[in-house]
């Protein structure tokens, strides 16, 4: 009896410590980049529908700013840009489908903060966009400032650092308002479009993009004012390193490619550059893409397929008034460059 009791606890024992090691490697698993190899695809976490980052046609070919990130990490790994796999994903879902690694990374206009790399045990690489939260309102309200919407009805996107930057504004300027919030941004777009709301608030990239889908865009004024930092990014999980350091250099691939004058169509002639940092990016020198798990030509592979990051940027922008909304993250805060991991 006792030899039996004692196999049973040893028994459960050992299950309890398989179950804790199995838990262990589904949150914290640091191998998504062999994954994904052997795989053959990545898999993409992106918005439903948002004009200029994200959006399919109706043949399900998708276009966007970071549609075209996605696509630049497959073409790192693959050399090849349609091994991107996009999965449409809201915004109240999308850190917890990524923990649950239904996706590998999200590329879904989200703005990096402290509270959603501890919450969450994410982790944002680098900054792909810099924006900032802004109102739009039908121009018959001859309101010319934020500080003028005392009183509004404002549509707002649930669960969103929007929905926070909201309150906090209000509030800092003692004034009133009534929140009308909806979980998907479909619904908060249907509700200001029919007069639920006389505001609507959400990034600036947004407003200008959603306006063009109104009823009658030219009848709504953007707002001057911006009243929060929303720096967008790449998120992907904590303690995986090997594909944080690939997705971080992917984006900086691009944005140093910009910097140097380097595009897809004169990559073949960088291929050829005497010029040091050009070098370094094209792989004629160093061994920074097998530092990473990658090909020497690693970057290659993604300026000839995607382009930098001025040329997906501009092929994203629709008309001059997004066209003068979109920042490039290249001009305002610039990139490493590769060989600065070496000589510090």
């Amino acid at each position: 009896m006792r030899t039996f009791r004692g196999g049973l606890l040893i028994g459960l024992a050992v299950a309890v410590v398989v179950a804790a090691v199995a838990i262990t490697y589904e949150r914290y698993d640091t191998r998504t980049l062999k994954r994904t190899q052997r795989r053959g695809e990545v898999l993409c976490g992106v918005n439903k529908g948002l004009p200029g980052f994200s959006i399919p046609d109706d043949k399900g070919n998708w276009t966007g700013f970071d549609v075209d990130f996605c696509r630049a990490v497959a073409a790192a790994i693959f050399d090849d840009p349609t091994k991107a796999k996009f999965v449409p994903l809201e915004a109240s879902e999308r850190f917890k489908e990524l923990q649950n690694r239904k996706v590998d990374i999200l590329s879904r206009n989200s703005t990096w903060s402290m509270a959603r790399e501890i919450n969450y045990d994410l982790y944002f690489p680098a900054v792909a966009y810099y924006d900032g939260e802004g109102f739009m309102l039908p121009r018959a309200r001859n309101i010319d400032s934020a500080l003028e919407l005392n009183g509004s009805k404002v549509c707002v996107q649930a669960e969103t650092t929007t929905q926070l930057n909201l309150a906090d504004y209000f509030r800092a300027n003692n004034m009133k308002y009534e929140e009308k919030k909806f979980a998907k941004l479909e619904d908060v777009i249907k509700a200001y479009d029919s007069g639920q709301c006389d505001t609507f608030t959400a990034d600036v990239s947004q407003l200008y993009a959603l306006r063009l889908n109104l009823a009658k865009p030219d009848d709504h004024v953007i707002l001057a004012d911006v009243i929060s930092k929303e720096p967008l990014a790449p998120v992907v999980r904590q303690r995986d390193d090997d594909w944080m350091m690939l997705v971080k250099w992917t984006l900086y691939a691009m944005i140093n490619a910009e910097e140097l004058g380097v595009n897809s169509k004169n990559i073949d002639e960088a291929l050829k550059s005497k010029k040091p940092d050009v070098m370094r990016l094209v792989g004629t020198e160093g061994t920074y893409g097998e530092d990473l798990g990658l090909t020497k030509d690693w970057a290659v592979h993604i300026i000839r397929h995607v382009g930098n990051y001025r040329r997906s940027l501009r092929a994203q922008c629709r008309g001059p008034d997004q066209s003068s909304r979109f920042r490039a993250a290249s001009t305002s805060s610039g990139a490493p460059a590769a060989s600065s991991t070496r000589r510090r």
